[in-house]
């Protein structure tokens, strides 16, 4: 079977997973065994040699490579496909670098820092025949699913305000609180409320205003401690949502609607149950999503298109857009006006037919990596 001019020998993609830190560890190499019909890990790259022998031994993982042997492995014959879990600062170049070498690229979010960055990647990714798919977790993930298709039934009337939270208490050190490393609320949480606003109104938004505050912690030195951001969608829907590093623990969006509202809890967790609460003329109905692999699901989908060579949703113009809303939030926060963003459109949205469930997967212990949170 041919992709981007290249023999699999089987209806497997194989993997290489970039990049070892807590979400790999704790998310990525565990999901590769609900994602065993059509994904197979062999190769692992890190600069950490303990991280490579002791995980490539636990997953009976047979290649492994530090940073320096990135191009060994990309030209090794052994890896179809690239999982970039690596700070934000390096997505562009791992990603690039992949694509010209022909190896298909799914890439954490953000996709990459900023839009030139974004385009960067799509155009290599393009111009060699490779897939390129953002890991948007959510987009195969059922709660978030079905609130989608309620909205479109207008179970809720015709929706008109968007309101989410999503916070939380990093650690001082984490990577999210480098700026270097691309870290911020916004990179890192605020694009959950950013793209679940852009699915559940089904349109782009037209303008932004964002606002920081930093209560002057010392971990805060280099990045915001919180910021706001409110976004004017066509047909004059407002979207807002606040996103901390200084907060206690919570993920929850509400949708309210000329006749009731919806409300999804721990809306953004990929460890946790979810619960969606819908009110109608005052009765309301609760429905429970319980605790369920999220990155099996994202694996066996880009794996999907990879054989059979359709194009992935979310692409990489998808991760584009929340980029730009992104820079926009910025460009508000620092000079305190509105900004009108370009006029970008985007054809394809996530939907129910999307939903891939894999239970949870094993946990292992990790290895030279900690949760960011407190």
């Amino acid at each position: 079977m041919k992709t981007n001019g290249k023999m699999l020998r089987a209806k497997k993609v194989r993997y290489a997973v970039i990049g070892l830190g807590h979400i790999a560890q704790a998310a990525v190499l565990p999901a590769f065994a609900n994602a065993r019909k059509n994904s197979v890990l062999t190769a692992l790259v890190s600069d950490d040699a303990v991280k490579l022998r002791e995980l490539s031994r636990t997953y009976k993982v047979p290649h492994t490579f530090s940073y320096d042997e990135y191009e060994a492995c990309l030209h090794s014959g052994e890896v179809d496909a690239v999982y970039i879990a690596l700070p934000n600062n390096l997505h562009r170049k791992f990603a690039v670098r992949a694509a010209n070498a022909q190896v298909h690229v799914l890439c954490e979010k953000p996709l990459a820092l900023d839009e030139e960055e974004c385009h960067d990647i799509i155009q290599t990714c393009a111009e060699n025949r490779v897939k390129l798919m953002t890991a948007y977790r959510l987009h195969f993930e059922r709660a978030n699913l079905e609130a989608i298709r309620l909205l479109q039934s207008e179970a809720i009337g015709e929706p008109r305000i968007f309101n989410s939270l999503f916070t939380m208490q990093i650690k001082e050190g984490n990577i999210r609180l480098q700026q270097a490393l691309g870290g911020g609320t916004l990179y890192d949480i605020g694009i959950y409320c950013i793209n679940a606003a852009r699915y559940l109104f089904r349109a782009e938004p037209i303008e932004v205003f964002g606002y920081a505050a930093n209560n002057g912690e010392r971990r805060f030195r280099e990045v915001d401690e919180m910021t706001s951001g409110l976004l004017r969608f066509p047909s004059e829907r407002l979207a807002s949502f606040t996103c901390s590093f200084g907060a206690t623990d919570t993920a929850v969006y509400e949708v309210v609607g000329t006749r009731g509202v919806l409300k999804v809890k721990q809306a953004y967790e990929h460890s946790e149950p979810m619960e969606m609460e819908i009110t109608v003329e005052g009765r309301t109905q609760k429905r429970s999503y319980p605790r369920r692999d999220q990155f099996g699901p994202e694996l066996i989908y880009f794996s999907d298109c990879v054989l059979k060579n359709k194009e992935p949703e979310p692409s990489g113009i998808e991760g584009l857009l929340d980029v730009h809303v992104i820079q926009s939030l910025l460009k508000s926060t620092r000079h305190g006006v509105s900004i009108k963003l370009r006029d970008l459109t985007r054809r394809r949205r996530p939907s129910l037919r999307q939903h891939i469930y894999r239970p949870p997967a094993p946990k292992r212990r990790h290895v030279h990596a900690q949760a960011p949170s407190r």
